[in-house]
């Protein structure tokens, strides 16, 4: 069975990182997601925790200053 899309539909680079703040997948990962074999899915899905912690790092923080 094909591993399933992480895609939730909030496509949005970051600009930094090149992952989408959505599913953590570069561009060209999710346009060649149909394309890709099971073990490359697999690999990129594993790798979205550490994918996450980078593009919520490189996200400025809010002044909680007034």
């Amino acid at each position: 069975m094909a591993v399933k899309s992480p895609c939730i539909d909030l496509c949005a680079f970051d600009g930094k990182t090149g992952f989408c703040t959505g599913c953590y997948r570069t561009r060209a990962e999710a346009r060649d997601w149909k394309k890709m074999t099971d073990h490359r899915r697999h690999q990129i899905l594993n790798e979205r925790s550490r994918r996450q912690v980078k593009v919520v790092r490189e996200t400025p923080k809010a002044s909680s200053e007034d």
